[in-house]
């Protein structure tokens, strides 16, 4: 059968025929179980909310890359560079608070309710595509516990967002009747934060409206969705590319440089590798993993393949699950094979998608647990692990940057005292970019010795034409070895 009515959304029923009671128990899903499983869903996602807030301080400091985009608005100038693989996506989720506040524990109060109220708008979709609508809250739950979602909950960084788009995208067009704003809005969203993840999204559901028969139905209009969202989230970074670089082809060319040059290379080494850490991987040659952390990878693929299993058991459709689960290669793969660097933020749009599947697999391995006591302690003890290492990996990272992003301010309070002031120029590797900016000066290659105010290096000796120049430490850095040399 093709068409929308080969897409059971309760349960293997199709349309026009009677609901019959979901499979995790209760009445059939009318209206007002349906507004239930909606208000359980919300309230999941603000204990995730406060997890997050829990476990990652409203006063970390900003990173460099959440400085960059912040540094769009005045409260947060000097204005720094925006290079080419950078969008306008995440100073426009910043905008209300950012353009007339400098204050971080505020910015990050209003990032963190935006993370609460994307996942719940990322999951929900799925309510009415899911078999099991419980599954869903546990889909919520297993992504959302995920140490990178948890830590860049209250981040200016565009993951998060990238994922709930592409969840909700995914979700709208699986639905029996499919939602076209939501598709639109969804996949919209995904490339206006980032293109390149847009652009396989797009692709992805594309080839699954045209490959899957239960899918066919009203393709024109599907595809219609699917173009006019990523059209909608290019546009910008289109017009910004003329406006620019010169062109689409310009501006790839310089993103692609700045990231070193995307090309075939094993980067799901280097994504194992960042499985705990750290936030930017760059290069990855000399990192392990701790094997506590490859938990995640294991329990994920036990759960995905679970849920499979589960529904085709059940008889119920597998299209939903096998779709996730398409979707979400096809969002990490330009991770796994192109990208020359890690980070473990780049496959939160995975885990969200797996976790779906994922989540009826869990359900699944719940039910059996009720039947063997044997199944319920070997459950238990996974999931308590899991959760440990990943609140663990998340509040240990949290307290890291917290002190290493401190020894900026230490590095400025150290210029300033040896009388550097704006305007001035600094001058070192590429750790000093975010030491200039939070000295309010700008930053310049070594090779800029006429201008230069002062030098920071660390751990090593400043350019030979300074190496007379007044020298400053910094003391009580959390990275050692930090050193000021200022022109006399």
């Amino acid at each position: 059968m093709t068409g929308d009515s080969a897409i059971p959304d309760r349960a293997g029923a199709k349309s026009g025929a009677p609901p019959p009671a979901p499979p995790d128990g209760g009445a059939p899903h009318g209206t007002r179980s349906a507004r239930r499983d909606a208000r359980r869903l919300a309230a999941g996602c603000a204990a995730l909310t406060v997890l997050a807030a829990v476990l990652v301080p409203l006063t970390l400091p900003l990173g460099w890359d959440e400085r960059v985009y912040a540094a769009r608005f005045g409260p947060y100038g000097p204005a720094t560079p925006f290079s080419a693989p950078r969008t306008r996506g995440v100073p426009l989720l910043l905008s209300p608070v950012a353009s007339w506040s400098d204050s971080v524990p505020l910015l990050r109060s209003w990032l963190l309710l935006l993370f609460g109220a994307t996942l719940y708008l990322g999951f929900r979709p799925w309510l009415e595509v899911s078999a099991r609508p419980s599954a869903v809250r546990v889909a919520a739950g297993l992504y959302g516990t995920v140490w990178t979602a948890l830590f860049y909950a209250n981040s200016a960084m565009p993951n998060h967002y990238t994922a709930m788009g592409t969840l909700a995208a995914t979700g709208c067009l699986l639905r029996r009747r499919p939602w076209w704003g939501g598709v639109i809005a969804g996949l919209a969203v995904v490339t206006l934060m980032r293109p390149n993840d847009g652009a396989a999204v797009a692709v992805a559901l594309l080839v699954a409206t045209v490959a899957v028969p239960a899918l066919r139905g009203r393709a024109g209009v599907r595809i219609a969705a699917v173009a006019g969202g990523l059209a909608a989230g290019a546009l910008p970074w289109v017009v910004e590319a003329y406006l620019r670089f010169g062109g689409v082809r310009e501006r790839l060319v310089e993103a692609s440089d700045t990231q070193g040059g995307m090309r075939p290379v094993l980067g799901f080494v280097h994504q194992f590798t960042a499985l705990d850490g750290p936030l930017l991987c760059r290069p990855c040659d000399g990192d392990g993993v701790r094997p506590p952390a490859v938990e995640l990878w294991l329990l994920l693929s036990l759960l995905v393949a679970l849920g499979l299993w589960s529904a085709r058991r059940a008889g119920t459709s597998r299209v939903p699950l096998w779709t996730a689960v398409a979707v979400a290669f096809a969002a990490a793969a330009q991770y796994l094979f192109l990208v020359p660097y890690a980070a473990p933020r780049f496959l939160l749009p995975a885990y969200a998608l797996l976790a779906v599947p994922a989540g009826l697999g869990l359900l699944a391995a719940a039910d059996r647990a009720r039947r063997s006591r044997t199944v319920a302690v070997v459950l238990v003890v996974a999931l308590a692990g899991h959760l440990a290492v990943q609140l663990t990996l998340a509040h240990a990272h949290a307290g890291i940057q917290e002190r290493a992003r401190e020894d900026w301010r230490r590095i400025a309070t150290v210029l300033h005292e040896a009388g550097v002031r704006a305007p001035c120029l600094i001058t070192g590797n590429s750790a000093t970019i975010p030491v200039a900016h939070t000295a309010g000066c700008s930053s310049a290659g070594p090779g800029n010795r006429r201008r230069a105010d002062a030098v920071v290096t660390r751990d090593a000796k400043p350019p030979e034409w300074a190496r007379d120049w007044p020298a400053h430490t910094v003391p009580d850095t959390y990275n050692p070895g930090w050193t000021v040399v200022v022109r006399p």
